[in-house]
């Protein structure tokens, strides 16, 4: 019986470093990688099959053209904007028609401004959304419907460049159409009466 109780000096060596180890090292995870048992930190990183998934270099090519004329267009707008609100004249009674084609011009301005700048944050929000299924892919690589996806999404970006590109064009000619049109009453908006006393 008192063999049975007796504890081998090599086992409680053993078991004594075990418990040292498991103690020392609460935060370490351990993988066993080939034949060689080595020691990783921090969180599981996924690695893709065919490598890092890449931005599409079409779209961001194309993203970069179209960018600064989407700001062009804000910063053209903003310039001119404050050009007819500084032809305004002050309030008075009788003829405000041409007051009127101003504030006309000024909202039409304004309104393709924040046009112009939804543009932008659209840009930013395909971005992100790619940024987020190249996530879910990275976490999910068995699910091919992300990939397909992520296809998917760029080919809508495409699609909406397109008619971001027209959208700019067709907003210019509007605008300048408007003003050209107008570019009497915003300049003198109250036609001055003494012409015609004399």
């Amino acid at each position: 019986m008192a063999s049975l109780l007796k504890v081998d000096p090599e086992v409680k060596l053993k078991v004594d470093s075990f418990r040292e180890r498991i103690t020392s090292e609460p935060n370490m995870k351990k993988r066993k990688l080939e034949d060689h048992e080595e020691t990783f930190q921090g969180t599981k990183v996924f690695v893709m099959p065919n490598g890092m998934l890449k931005s599409n270099q079409q779209l961001v090519d194309i993203i970069e053209k179209v960018k600064p004329e989407i700001r062009l267009l804000i910063e053209k707008c903003n310039t001119v904007k404050m050009w007819v609100q500084l032809l305004i004249p002050r309030i008075e009674d009788g003829n405000n028609f041409g007051v009127s084609i101003q504030e006309e011009t000024v909202a039409e301005l304004r309104t393709v401004e924040s046009e112009a700048a939804s543009y932008l944050d659209q840009i930013s929000r395909y971005y992100i959304t790619r940024a987020k299924l190249v996530s879910k892919i990275a976490k999910y690589p068995h699910v091919e419907d992300y990939r397909r996806t992520v296809t998917e999404i760029d080919e809508k970006e495409y699609i909406s460049l397109r008619l971001i590109i027209s959208e700019l064009r067709n907003q210019y000619v509007t605008l300048h159409d408007m003003i050209l049109k107008n570019i009497e009453k915003i300049k003198r908006p109250r036609s001055s009466n003494a012409e015609t006393l004399y």
